[in-house]
């Protein structure tokens, strides 16, 4: 479980169990860009987020290789996106971690950390909800040279997947998700002690994340993905119905068993992230404090247009 609360929130909804495909993805990156305040300093949050346009322009022609003719209106596209959420979402973000000072100083359920999900997740829909036009408009441009250049990407992800999760030994795969959380904790919390990062070691090694299975229903939603374009481009009146049913799809997976095994995971994280933080020193919660007050401070700049 990653360990800070924003990017602890974060990592359940975008860890590899969901959402793993380029149809949310812009969204996605849009939304995440807000919530990887629990990643970077202060001032580099604020340039992030003020060149957070740019990195998703190319994100998304990484993936398929805009012409000349799409470049234009794909920018228009993310900068109205940037414009709306800077005016709409940002300001909710910052009141979040305004609460989320006042958990800090205290003991946590996992339950309460599962509801602090909760709201992101929603605020993460949203933000989804508002990308299905321009990606409606995007899936009508992409031609058989594109698409199967996002195969090919699809395919280097899908290698990459198998080498950190699948062809890893398990001591390997707990080493690299443990060094990931401890990072994040660290950023958050100041030094863990020994006690501690055992607890997060331990608590990884508990954890239900199945990699094949995982992998299995990435490779149902990419393969959903290029259906979803296929049917967008011969009915174009259809577009926007059939993104939003294909984010429907990534959200609720129709894979029988698929959201059972979803919500252990998350319920499971959350009880973790709350028993690594009610293990916290006041000084760690009070470094916690100041972490995400700043944090708050650098979204109300942001909103504020600067």
């Amino acid at each position: 479980m990653n360990t800070s609360f924003g990017e602890s929130l974060r990592g359940v909804l975008a860890g590899p169990h969901v959402r793993r495909i380029i149809a949310l993805r812009a969204a996605r990156v849009c939304a995440l860009l807000v919530m990887a305040t629990s990643l970077t300093a202060c001032t580099a949050t604020r340039l992030a987020y003020n060149q957070a346009h740019n990195a998703t322009y190319w994100w998304l022609d990484s993936h398929v290789d805009f012409n000349n003719g799409q470049s234009t209106p794909v920018r228009g596209d993310i900068n109205a996106f940037f414009q709306w959420h800077r005016a709409n979402e940002l300001p909710v973000y910052a009141g979040l971690l305004q609460r989320w000072q006042t958990l800090a100083s205290q003991d946590m359920t996992g339950e309460q950390v599962c509801a602090e999900f909760d709201v992101i997740r929603t605020r993460l829909d949203r933000a989804a909800d508002a990308s299905v036009q321009p990606m409606a408009r995007l899936a009508l441009q992409l031609d058989a040279a594109q698409l199967e250049r996002l195969r090919s990407r699809q395919a280097k992800s899908n290698a990459e997947f198998e080498d950190d999760f699948l062809q890893a030994s398990s001591d390997k795969r707990v080493d690299k998700r443990f060094d990931r959380a401890l990072s994040r904790s660290e950023m958050l919390y100041g030094s863990l002690s020994t006690a501690q990062k055992e607890l997060v070691r331990n608590n990884i090694k508990a954890s239900p994340f199945d990699p094949q299975r995982t992998q299995a229903e990435r490779l149902r939603r990419q393969a959903d993905l290029l259906q979803t374009v296929k049917e967008a481009q011969a009915a174009p009146e259809t577009a926007a119905e059939r993104v939003r049913g294909h984010i429907a799809r990534i959200s609720q997976s129709p894979t029988p068993g698929y959201k059972a095994y979803a919500d252990e995971l998350v319920r499971q994280g959350c009880a973790q992230f709350a028993q690594l933080h009610n293990s916290t020193t006041p000084e760690q919660r009070a470094n916690a404090v100041r972490v995400l007050k700043g944090y708050e401070d650098d979204l109300r700049v942001l909103s504020a247009g600067r």
